[in-house]
């Protein structure tokens, strides 16, 4: 029987390698992501890209940022890290109490809990300090955890991002269209 199941093995696991492989860096990648249609044009001002630089709140309060530092993120494979700094912003937005707990649960074992699915990067103590937190949810529960993966992001993956093919690309595409 095992014999029988190599070959499916084998076949499952070029398939993993060949989309791993697939590691793009380009501009063209980041506009397949792009929250408005494919066919619109993009509308983003130099100015706006170039105020990414400034900040990394910046990148993240637009969703073109967003979308650029997550196609980024998906070159280095640890996209995960904005998904779940995404998912507390959302939660913090609950109004019902009763979500609240069914959102901090499916958050925590989402991307908190040892071997989640998505799991973050984070300290023993940070995991702690929020799986007790989730006990008992708040609208502030996952805080602790949101800014060390924030911190995170903002020293490790965001210099490389306004350092990679991505974003100068799409400086250079914005700087196009004003010619």
């Amino acid at each position: 029987m095992d014999a029988l199941l190599i070959p499916w093995r084998n076949r499952g696991m070029r398939t993993r390698l060949g989309c791993l492989s697939h590691k793009s860096d380009s501009y063209n990648d980041f506009t397949a992501i792009l929250p408005d249609k494919p066919n619109r044009a993009l509308k983003l001002s130099t100015e706006e890209a170039t105020r990414w630089a400034d900040s990394f709140d910046s990148l993240l309060s637009h969703k073109y940022g967003v979308a650029a530092f997550r196609a980024f993120l998906k070159t280095e494979f640890s996209e995960e890290n904005l998904e779940f700094w995404l998912a507390c912003e959302e939660f913090k937005k609950t109004r019902s109490t009763t979500k609240l707990a069914s959102k901090a649960h499916r958050i925590f074992e989402e991307f908190i809990d040892v071997q989640a699915p998505r799991e973050v990067n984070i300290d023993f103590q940070t995991r702690e300090v929020t799986r007790n937190n989730v006990q008992e949810p708040s609208l502030s529960c996952f805080d602790q955890a949101q800014g060390k993966v924030h911190s995170l992001m903002e020293k490790d993956s965001y210099p490389r991002f306004l350092r990679s093919k991505i974003y100068t690309d799409l400086l250079t595409q914005t700087q196009r269209r004003l010619s």
